[in-house]
């Protein structure tokens, strides 16, 4: 790949505000709204590219159920977002829609979750599938029990379609997961102005 302008078109892509608004309403009782956020972290973090990521409920925005620091990297074919849990995860809740909060974060409060990096490959222009890379070893807490995580993601310039599912690490059996399919999201918004301009000048 041209790794620098593949990174970024991929970065483009991902960056945004995605909604399941239509799902929910057309089906209320199988799933919540759900905001989903992916936005850009100051180069600095890192000194690389990297994201914050946030997952709340519509009506909960400032209390979300998932938060994620993301380092990006190209390697072959695939684009590497390694997955980061934080220390101060309380003060930069409500970052996704209040970028200022992010400010106060700094690489040291930053832990990896090692054998949880997401791992991308481009289908088409602007658009990509993504999978929680191999080896079971994302093991996430589930009523008591440890169980891997299977992550899958795609990704285009219009829709978000995800699925999580937790398995027992012995067995291979499904512990946790949707019992009603995918989560379909739509873009809400791009939020790439920081790529188009700070990032190009440090990957160049």
């Amino acid at each position: 790949m041209n790794k620098n302008s593949d990174l970024l078109e991929f970065a483009t892509t991902l960056s945004g505000i995605y909604d399941n608004i239509n799902q929910s309403q057309e089906h209320p009782k199988d799933f919540a709204r759900i905001n989903i956020y992916f936005r850009p972290l100051p180069w600095n973090v890192f000194n690389a590219p990297g994201f914050y990521s946030e997952q709340c409920y519509d009506y909960a925005p400032w209390d979300p159920y998932r938060q994620g620091i993301h380092k990006l990297t190209a390697k072959d074919d695939l684009f590497i977002m390694s997955n980061y849990g934080m220390s101060n995860s309380k003060r930069l809740a409500g970052a996704g829609r209040t970028p200022d909060l992010l400010r106060s974060l700094s690489k040291a409060s930053l832990t990896e979750r090692c054998g949880c990096a997401m791992h991308f490959k481009k289908k088409n222009t602007g658009h990509y599938l993504g999978m929680v890379e191999p080896g079971k070893k994302c093991l996430v807490p589930r009523d008591g029990k440890l169980t891997y995580l299977v992550s899958e993601v795609e990704v285009d310039q219009e829709n978000w379609v995800s699925r999580d599912r937790g398995y027992d690490p012995e067995t291979d059996s499904q512990m946790w997961g949707s019992e009603h399919g995918l989560l379909k999201f739509k873009r809400v918004a791009f939020l790439s102005d920081v790529i188009a301009d700070e990032w190009i000048t440090h990957l160049s």
